[in-house]
């Protein structure tokens, strides 16, 4: 790495670290007074309030590091335009573009950890924010605790399995009182009722099992049979796969449109799941998909937006360019939410609402880019 790219590169972190500071600081205070009833009410001690926050962090990471990265570079691009430095070195016959290798270097780490964060740590935060929250309350005689995840029921259209369950535990995959039907090869069609069932071993375990199977074409079972356990290894249906299941329910238009909730692999066993999917929740997958990859881009965007702006020599050059960027930044990030609502509510192509946003303002910085002197 060359001597000028370290500078820059230095100049850039400083002031991106900052600003990725402050932006959190600033989000655990106003959430903690808007919460601190809720905490109060549900008796968490401060071990348990820092807990909650560790959970939340990454779902705040990938809202304000786009953010911080585009505030962080007009910073520093601002400084240098004003010191005659960007100047100094262009007249030494490096391009812009040259000297924005290590900006947009900065921003495709980023957006690769955000990618990382959105796959692996964003899909849980909620569930595991609720199961802090609920941890000091005891539950209600009769109540379930907040692990628990009452009368849930799903189809499993590739496989032709009914699920109805009167509780579900998303910690340990435990279900209570699972009933479970589906078409054998030769049209019979098997029920089965049980008090109970485990995951182990990669196989499910159902305890007190009553079996029932009726041929084809027929009302009454021709077969009823009882046994303590009963191990199918053939079912498909991991925890994993049914907690994909319950955030797809629990995932409203709404909650969508704000920014993809479900990973690449959720995303992608859901819809294999569910080859039969109606034409709204199609389009509302669809996006998620679309917009969990395009979301990392934002990064890189925002390096092509604030360029042109920050770039500029003079004093009120720089100041006009940096409340221009600042704007067109704020409505880069609403348009991106605007758009994500139009493909999950199917009124735009879930591919076109993910990137439309991002291909529109990298083309527009880059050709705000080439029209600098």
């Amino acid at each position: 790495m060359r001597l000028l790219d370290r500078y820059l590169l230095r100049e850039l972190l400083v002031p991106l670290g900052y600003c990725l500071t402050g932006f959190f600081v600033f989000w655990v205070t106003f959430d903690l007074v808007a919460q601190l009833d809720e905490f109060q009410r549900r008796e968490l001690l401060p071990g348990d309030i820092a807990a909650y926050y560790l959970v939340k962090t990454p779902e705040v990471l990938v809202t304000v590091v786009p953010v911080g990265l585009m505030l962080a570079l007009l910073y520093a691009l601002t400084q240098h335009a004003r010191h005659q430095e960007l100047t100094a070195m262009r007249a030494a016959g490096l391009s812009l573009w040259r000297l924005s290798v290590p900006h947009l270097g900065v921003g495709i780490v980023l957006g690769a950890a955000l990618f990382g964060l959105n796959e692996y740590a964003v899909p849980d935060a909620n569930d595991a924010a609720s199961l802090v929250l609920g941890r000091r309350l005891p539950p209600a005689p009769g109540a379930l605790g907040p692990e628990w995840e009452p009368n849930l029921a799903f189809h499993n259209e590739r496989d032709q399995r009914l699920w109805n369950i009167l509780a579900y535990n998303r910690e340990t995959g435990e279900m209570r009182s699972p009933h479970l039907e589906w078409r054998l090869a030769d049209g019979t069609r098997r029920r089965l009722v049980a008090d109970r069932a485990v995951y182990t071993n990669e196989v499910w375990l159902f305890y007190e099992v009553k079996e029932l199977l009726y041929p084809p074409q027929a009302t009454l079972p021709s077969y009823r049979g009882e046994t303590n356990i009963l191990e199918l290894a053939d079912l498909t249906e991991t925890p994993e796969r049914i907690a994909s299941e319950i955030k797809f329910t629990e995932l409203s238009n709404v909650r969508a449109a704000k920014r993809p909730r479900l990973s690449l692999r959720e995303l992608q066993d859901y819809q294999r799941l569910h080859p039969q999917l109606g034409e709204r929740d199609r389009s509302k997958l669809q996006t998620q998909f679309h917009g969990r990859i395009a979301e990392p881009w934002k990064c890189v965007v925002v390096v092509l937006i604030a360029l042109p702006f920050g770039a500029p020599s003079g004093r009120r050059n720089v100041l006009v360019g940096v409340a221009s960027s600042i704007f067109i930044g704020f409505a880069y990030f609403i348009i991106s939410s605007f758009s994500l609502a139009l493909g999950t509510g199917g009124f735009m192509p879930p591919w076109l609402a993910a990137w439309l946003p991002n291909a529109l303002f990298a083309l527009a910085g880059v050709v705000l880019t080439r029209r600098l002197p």
